[in-house]
């Protein structure tokens, strides 16, 4: 049986749940689903298990930051159907402070991966079974992948002549957050009007 072609099996899933599809588009030839983050579970549960559409891998969870904005962690949601050989993409919003529902009890898989957001971006998942530290130390204060993170991290390990021991020490950073002005220096020479 072949698949209908991308942007008519887009169309349907827009058709079986509109009101829970925000916005939907073809990126790369792939189906993207912008949905709201209450609606992820519901959505994840119609894409894994309605007739027509069979998504039964999740392949990967990913995260952006992006800082300026409200809602500032795009989380996407890869799946794949095996019957039909196609990938979709869900994407939802969140701020960081709002818990996202685990996918663990359609997916697997998806353990490790809501560990590993929940330890680099802080991004909690409610009903998780076990969400602690994956990548950093149990100790760690802080998120890595934030980028209100300072790259240098909070605390300094060095060894001490004078002790003759390891110590740790608060760092301070010795200059303010700078702001980059990030436009091209050629876009304004005369170089760009040849």
């Amino acid at each position: 049986m072949l698949f209908p072609k991308t942007l008519n099996f887009a169309n349907s899933i827009s058709l079986k749940i509109p009101k829970f599809i925000k916005n939907l588009f073809i990126r790369g030839g792939k189906v993207v689903l912008v949905i709201d983050s209450k609606n992820v579970i519901f959505v994840l549960n119609f894409l894994k298990n309605h007739v027509s559409t069979q998504f039964n891998v999740l392949v990967d969870l990913s995260v952006i930051d992006r800082f300026s904005i409200k809602n500032r962690f795009e989380i996407y949601y890869f799946l794949r159907s095996t019957n039909y050989n196609i990938f979709i993409s869900l994407v939802t919003f969140n701020d960081g402070f709002l818990p996202l529902s685990s996918a663990i009890p359609l997916y697997n898989g998806a353990n490790w991966l809501e560990r590993e957001i929940w330890d680099m971006f802080g991004i909690f998942f409610s009903n998780h079974p076990d969400l602690r530290r994956i990548l950093t130390d149990y100790g760690f204060q802080g998120f890595p992948l934030r980028k209100d993170f300072p790259l240098s991290g909070f605390i300094e390990t060095r060894y001490d002549d004078e002790t003759k021991r390891v110590t740790y020490d608060l760092v301070e950073l010795s200059q303010e957050f700078r702001f980059f002005d990030f436009q091209s220096p050629w876009q304004n020479s005369e170089f760009s009007k040849i």
